[in-house]
């Protein structure tokens, strides 16, 4: 059984159609790309899996239907969203940022452990412990922010656009802490602009394009297939 499966979720802002029909299903321990234009939807989708916006459709994770679930109750249960936005505290230090990430965990030797799991991630926010977020670097944040995420103990990761704006060598060091999470046994739901990224860690994808799937497959099948090689990857 998928552990996440979402079938035909429409979305609405208004008069505007955000997302029309999405369909896609996520198997436990896998790394899945939902890759697209600026505008195309992914954020939408992933904001009505965690809750943040009403939709239409069927969202099932691990069998329950998240319909009448709140976005807290989405977290404890499993299913943890990091945002586009990062959504730190700037004022908190590191640390303070990633206690609150485990806000509704009551193991606080699990949470312990998960600090220095995180650290171990992440070196760079193990130098800066007592560093404010705002000061940091875009990267640094970037970093922070999935700690943070990892701090709500996931089951399922939602990652949307985690190399957006970011150097090469901290795209190489997130790239690294998604193999070894994966490796871990975390799923992960990944949002990219960067098909390059996306397709070199995904093993299945969906490419979705002014709020409907055009297409999904294998990442063979997308390394493969010539419309997404010239418009997503520069490969002609």
């Amino acid at each position: 059984m998928a552990t996440l499966d979402v079938r035909d979720l429409h979305v609405y802002y208004g008069k505007s159609h955000a997302l029309k029909g999405v369909s896609l299903s996520i198997d436990r321990g896998e790394i899945y790309g939902v890759i697209g234009p600026n505008g195309a939807g992914k954020t939408t989708m992933l904001n009505a899996i965690a809750g943040f916006v009403d939709y239409e459709g069927t969202i099932r994770y691990d069998g329950t239907d998240l319909a009448a679930a709140r976005s807290q109750e989405i977290v404890r249960d499993g299913l943890v969203y990091c945002t586009e936005d990062r959504d730190l505290f700037p004022f908190f230090s590191v640390h303070e940022n990633l206690l609150m990430g485990a806000q509704f965990r009551e193991n606080r030797n699990a949470v312990e452990a998960d600090l220095e799991m995180v650290y171990d991630l992440f070196p760079r926010l193990d130098e800066r412990r007592e560093q404010e977020a705002e000061t940091m670097s875009g990267g640094e944040q970037q970093m922070l922010a999935i700690g943070r995420a990892l701090m709500s103990d996931p089951d399922l990761l939602m990652l949307d656009e985690p190399t957006l704006g970011l150097a090469p060598v901290i795209i190489q060091d997130i790239s690294e802490a998604i193999e070894r999470l994966n490796d871990e046994g975390l799923t992960i739901l990944l949002a990219e602009q960067n098909a390059t990224f996306a397709l070199r860690h995904a093993e299945r994808l969906s490419l979705i394009e002014t709020g409907e799937i055009e297409l999904s497959g294998s990442s063979a099948e997308f390394h493969d297939n010539e419309y997404v090689r010239e418009a997503y990857v520069g490969v002609h």
